[in-house]
């Protein structure tokens, strides 16, 4: 009688981390808003490698919003960008128009910034244009951060999309506070920490929600077809 075939001892942790992913994006609190279904793959992904999760912050991810529409339309036709806003901006230009109270702003610990000339749905942008090396995964794994806030949007049609993560190592819940009363309503992207839809595009709201469902259940049923 042959015995069967032994699974990999990874095959759990896999199927785990893959059905935390499926549960995320269908989660009504954040459907329709792809930046907070990235931050919900970022935690996953450090806690599977038993690191503490990150506060989802607004004014975090606001920043990351206004970040990338700094960067208009500085993307190649082979995907890459080089901006880089000047660091004064973060101060002066896009705490001001977030609403985030200046005393409460903390050090960056880290930014990844990537676009492509289609729109991504989430796991796609987190693996294809946010996390794609070793270089950006060490970024994502630092033991020093507390919050992250997620931004993605373009600015304009016929732009190309961006997206963008900023990290926090200040203590959790009391840096980048945003002032409700200051807040100034975003016109183009989505931003992570809020559960309003996207203001860009229909395609940012729409498309979101149902791919990453469909593409996290092919996946899944396949680990368990092959054992993986």
């Amino acid at each position: 009688m042959m015995g069967r075939t032994a699974k990999s001892p990874n095959a759990g942790l896999l199927q785990l981390l893959l059905l935390l992913l499926f549960l995320g994006a269908v989660s009504p609190k954040h459907h329709g808003n792809p930046a907070n279904e990235i931050v919900e793959i970022i935690n996953a992904n450090r806690t599977s490698n038993k690191l503490p999760i990150l506060n989802n912050n607004p004014g975090l991810g606001c920043m990351a919003l206004q970040y990338i529409m700094e960067c208009g339309g500085n993307c190649s036709r082979n995907n890459t960008s080089s901006c880089t806003p000047p660091e004064v901006d973060i101060t002066e230009v896009f705490a001001p128009n977030c609403g985030v109270e200046l005393p409460t702003i903390d050090i960056i610990s880290g930014r990844l910034v990537g676009c492509n000339w289609n729109y991504l749905d989430p796991l796609e942008a987190y693996a294809a244009v946010l996390v794609p090396d070793n270089k950006t995964l060490s970024i994502l794994y630092q033991k020093n951060h507390t919050e992250v806030g997620v931004g993605l949007g373009r600015t304009g049609n016929k732009k190309p999309f961006f997206w963008c993560i900023l990290f926090s190592s200040g203590p959790s819940n009391s840096t980048f506070v945003v002032d409700s009363k200051e807040m100034v309503k975003q016109k183009h992207g989505c931003f992570s920490g809020i559960g309003s839809t996207c203001n860009s595009s229909s395609k940012l709201s729409s498309m979101s929600g149902l791919s990453s469902c469909l593409l996290l259940v092919f996946i899944y049923f396949c680990s368990l077809c092959f054992n993986i």
